[in-house]
């Protein structure tokens, strides 16, 4: 039996929650949204669009990384109650090449760790 490549991201405005169900088992890895408000801010060494203020740059940058990374999966679903998912799934929706992933939006309340993995589990079911 084929296994199908599933992914859920869990999102808030600081970073993103990286979970790969894999023989029902959840591998897991966070990305920190990098500005420089926060303490993981990296300089980066290209140039930036003329026309973009930092913050749309950085998140820009922020969805490209967790775009590379989506490509690879053919069931998305990103959650989590802050509005960063949708910014992420208007992001991708502009882009033809995650046409053929399917991707969802579902809006939780806050959770705790034990609460998003039992979410993931039970959406992947």
């Amino acid at each position: 039996m084929m296994q199908r490549k599933q992914l859920a991201i869990f999102m808030d405005n600081t970073g993103a929650l990286l979970m790969e169900l894999y023989n029902h088992r959840i591998v897991s890895r966070n990305i920190v949204f990098k500005s420089k408000e926060n303490e993981e801010f990296i300089q980066y060494h290209y140039l930036k669009p003329l026309l973009s203020t930092d913050k749309q740059w950085h998140q820009s940058a922020y969805y490209r990384e967790l775009a590379d990374i989506i490509k690879n999966y053919e069931q998305v679903v990103l959650f989590g109650s802050s509005r960063a998912k949708k910014g992420l799934y208007e992001f991708l929706e502009t882009d033809h090449h995650f046409r053929n992933i399917r991707i969802e939006l579902v809006t939780t309340k806050k959770m705790t760790d034990s609460q998003i993995h039992e979410f993931v589990l039970n959406y992947y079911k």
